[in-house]
Formats: C-alpha cells, sequence, structure tokens
C-alpha cells in the first residue's frame, strides 16, 4: 500500500509547475503516489508535466471543471493511506512527506496540522494565520478533539495544503469538496475539522505558499463571488451535523463577514452581482427559521450591514444606508 497520495490540481500553470512537481518527486520519503489533475489547462502546462518521468505520477487530464471537482477526482483515483493537497504554485519543503507521516502515524490522528510560510519575490515571510498562533503549547505534542478549539474555531486556517488527512477518515465521512466554486477548501476544512475525532499539529514549516497576481486571494476580482454560496454551505454543514447552537455566535459573524469585507473591495464592476447575491442570501434568510439569531447574535456593525442590504434595491442605495453609522451596541 502507497503512503501518502498527493492530491495536485493544474490550470495554466506553466510558470511554477515544474517546481511544484519536482518538490514532490525530491521528497526524503519516496513512497508516494502523484496524483496530478490537469483541469482544461490552455497553455504549456499538460506538456511540462508530460516531460518527467517517474512511475509515482498519475495524470488525470480532464476538461476545465474547477478545483473543487479535481480534487475530488483525484480523491476517487487515490491509494494511498494518508492524503496531502498541493496548489500548482506552491512547493513543499524536503522533508514535508516525511514529518507529516511521522506525525500522523505515531500520534494515530485523523487529520495533522502544520505550518506554512510565505514566498513573494525573493523573500520568505510568517503571518499568525498559517503559523498556527491560535494554537497555544497546550495543544502541541498531543492529540486533542477539534471540539477543544471551539473559542478559536473560525481563526484557524482553512487550507486543505496545509494538512495531512488519513484517507480512511477522509471516505468514512464522505468528504468532498464543494464543487463549481471557489473557496472551496472553507466548507471541506470545517466539516472535516469537526467531523474528525482525533488531530495534532505540527510545529514546522513544511509547505511554501508563494504570491504572485494570479493567486486566488491576492486579488479581490469575480472568484469572490462565491464567497456567498461557499457561506450557504458552511451553513447547511453545521445545521445538519449538529453544530450550529454550539458555535452560533460566531458562526453568524464568520458568515456574514465573508461576503461583507469581499463587498468592501471587489472590483468595481461586479459589487452590483456581489450585492445582488448577498440580498437574495439574505432575503432567504429572513424568510426562515434563523433571521432571530442573526439580529440577536451579530455586532452592531454586521447587524446594520444585513439590514442595510435587506432594505435597499440596489447596491447605490444599498451605500447611501450604509455610510450611516450604527448605533452603539
Amino acid at each position: 500500500m502507497t503512503r501518502i497520495s498527493v492530491i495536485l490540481p493544474v490550470f495554466n500553470e506553466e510558470k511554477f509547475i515544474k517546481k511544484a512537481i519536482e518538490s514532490v518527486l525530491s521528497q526524503s520519503l519516496d513512497d508516494f503516489e502523484l496524483i496530478i489533475v490537469n483541469d482544461g489547462s490552455t497553455d504549456d502546462t499538460l506538456s511540462i508535466i508530460n516531460g518527467f518521468d517517474d512511475s509515482r505520477i498519475k495524470i488525470i487530464n480532464q476538461k476545465n471543471q474547477g478545483p473543487g471537482a479535481s480534487r475530488n477526482n483525484a480523491l476517487e483515483m487515490a491509494k494511498g493511506d494518508y492524503v496531502m493537497f498541493l496548489d500548482g504554485d506552491d512547493w513543499y519543503c524536503p522533508d514535508a512527506l516525511k514529518t507529516a507521516y511521522g506525525e500522523i502515524t505515531s500520534k494515530d490522528t485523523d487529520i495533522s496540522i502544520f505550518q506554512i510560510i510565505k514566498y513573494n519575490d525573493g523573500e520568505y515571510s510568517k503571518n499568525s494565520w498559517f503559523n498556527l498562533n491560535n494554537f497555544s503549547e497546550k495543544f502541541e505534542d498531543r492529540v486533542f478533539n477539534p471540539h477543544e478549539c471551539g473559542d478559536f474555531l473560525f481563526n484557524i486556517s482553512v487550507s486543505a495544503a496545509q494538512k495531512i488527512f488519513r484517507r480512511e477518515f477522509l471516505v468514512k465521512i464522505k468528504a468532498r469538496f464543494p464543487e463549481g466554486m471557489y473557496f472551496e477548501d472553507m466548507p471541506f476544512f470545517f466539516y472535516t475539522f469537526l467531523k474528525a475525532e482525533r488531530v495534532s499539529i505540527i510545529k514546522r514549516y513544511l509547505y511554501v505558499r508563494q504570491k504572485h497576481d494570479g493567486s486566488i486571494t491576492e486579488s479581490v476580482d469575480a472568484k469572490f463571488l462565491d464567497t456567498v454560496p461557499a457561506g450557504q454551505i458552511l451553513m447547511e454543514i453545521f445545521t445538519k451535523n449538529g453544530w450550529y447552537d454550539m458555535y452560533m455566535f460566531d458562526l453568524l459573524a464568520f458568515k456574514v463577514n465573508g461576503p461583507r469585507y469581499a463587498l468592501m473591495g471587489i472590483e468595481d464592476k461586479y459589487k452590483e452581482e456581489l450585492f445582488t447575491l448577498i440580498k437574495d442570501d439574505y432575503e432567504e434568510i429572513k424568510s426562515g427559521k434563523y433571521y432571530d439569531d442573526y439580529m440577536e447574535n451579530l455586532g452592531p456593525v454586521k447587524r446594520k450591514f444585513m439590514l442595510d442590504v435587506l432594505n435597499a434595491g440596489d447596491y447605490e442605495e444599498f451605500m447611501t444606508l450604509n455610510q450611516t453609522k450604527s448605533s452603539p451596541a
């Protein structure tokens, strides 16, 4: 049995894909399969992939379906005891697989989370999100239940690439990424993390995330329209699995804040479209069973945002309403 299945979805990554693949093939742990999903690339990505001659590489060549479907297709093919994810513009540190495998097997966890370091134009940098700073010393060198993280659950990095998963666990809980949208990591993380019984963290940098103009989170463009459906899926996950009451206060704030921040930063040409998506979502919430929870638990800024969206006919009217100050909490 293969120890680790590394899943690498790629779309038009000709500038970076060679380094990503080489970082896997040169790992100190060599018992792995590398499943590369070419998601309908139109540049030279596929020819670069085909230039590698290594029996550990498996290639799925498909029409463009997006990152969620690409990862799901690879998961169905995966044979490893454990699963790790890599993005086509990033790379692993040399001992990443060995260290992650050693952690998850020695502690018998469902998920183990490691540190990511960022890279930008020759310089490395750290941030609290990828540095696991929210995990205090009491979480180090031991196994814990995810519900122990309740007071900072929504401040944990959702990146699938920052974790190693026991594949049997993913199969058992029928874990899948949402398809047809970006920000697919977010619902996947909360579902898998809260379904896990045993989790651990690794305070070592195993993964390098490259910042560049094409990175999903570096430019607030049309991809951020998907913050709305991603939030809707998240709510469904929490309500269906009995986690809603446990995490209601932070969950509702988290759901409102994603699209709220996106609306502030998104390119002007997408603001009306995003506003309409948010308004439709809020109209549905208003007619449902959880509306009173929003009104009673949101802070004054988020509550005013929600009410202004509901009361406005379009984005321009919303901006006029939202510019007035909210009353104190």
